[in-house]
């Protein structure tokens, strides 16, 4: 994947790990919100949080110059471009979503969250969450280590899963366009009158549909600048293999339950990536109509 040299974004953040909006005033703004406007409890405290304190976590613009960091910021540029052109060209506008690297632990709009979560989108605060040990951790549990370049020197070393990474991010970055375009909102409000596993399938149906989206940012992103290179879609279609409900679960030693799924199987994920980015038009990306 072709990136370096490239402006990157201005809404990348690092964590300064520094709790905030947690504390007396968040919650008391949460209680005039349950008692006065009968906002869910767990809803309210959330929000009350987001308005005592910014969302939860003290932030910085990411200053570092480390590789990892100038790649989120360009990626998360070249998310911003497509879609900044995808709602144009419908008639809107495009509200950018911020980016927050963390490194262990950090708290959102959507509560805390560890490395263990992995990468996040909360709408609560519309920002994309993303752990430093992120990069190291797919390139050794997707098999995408820099040897597989065969060529051993540690520039091209470090080019290795570089467009499975950028996969991931354009997923959460497609969640933030869910949430813009209302579609968020709508699961949240189905899945409260369902049961769980109609839930689950609604939930299934949003995650499917935030990788067609990655790949429409793929490929209008490919059309704007020619980016790609060779392997780089089958960089993002193992990814996208290597992280369906069922793999997971067969990977764990669990039973592989269906109904249990919330993100969809490998063959889904993978199915609706390669449909968004041979199309490069969300209107491909209708996941709630039909079978998966």
């Amino acid at each position: 994947m072709k990136w370096q040299g490239r402006q990157g974004s201005s809404n990348v953040r690092m964590s300064g790990g520094k709790a905030v909006g947690g504390g007396i005033g968040g919650i008391i703004i949460g209680l005039i919100l349950w008692l006065v406007f009968g906002v869910n409890p767990m809803q309210a405290l959330q929000t009350g949080q987001s308005m005592a304190g910014g969302g939860g976590t003290t932030t910085t613009e990411a200053t570092d110059n480390s590789r990892d960091t100038q790649f989120v910021k360009v990626v998360l540029a070249d998310t911003e471009a497509v879609w900044q052109q995808v709602f144009q060209e419908a008639g809107g506008t495009y509200k950018e979503p911020t980016l927050v690297l963390f490194n262990g632990r950090v708290n959102s709009a959507c509560g805390g969250a560890t490395a263990a979560t992995g990468p996040f989108y909360c709408p609560g605060d519309e920002t994309v969450y993303l752990d430093t040990s992120f990069f190291a951790e797919m390139r050794q549990n997707l098999g995408i280590s820099g040897d597989q370049q065969g060529s051993g020197d540690a520039e091209n070393a470090g080019k290795a899963g570089d467009f499975a990474q950028a996969y991931v991010i354009a997923h959460e970055v497609g969640h933030h366009v869910q949430t813009l375009l209302g579609i968020s909102q709508k699961v949240n409000q189905a899945r409260q009158q369902v049961g769980q596993a109609q839930g689950n399938d609604l939930s299934v149906r949003q995650e499917l549909q935030a990788d067609c989206f990655a790949g429409v940012w793929a490929n209008r992103n490919e059309q704007r600048i020619q980016f790609l290179e060779a392997g780089d879609i089958d960089e993002a279609i193992n990814a996208a293999g290597q992280i369906g409900d069922d793999r997971l679960a067969q990977a764990s030693g669990r039973a592989v339950s269906p109904d249990s799924f919330t993100h969809g199987t490998s063959q889904q994920r993978v199915n609706w990536f390669t449909r968004g980015l041979k199309s490069g038009d969300i209107q491909s990306c209708d996941t709630f109509s039909g079978a998966l």
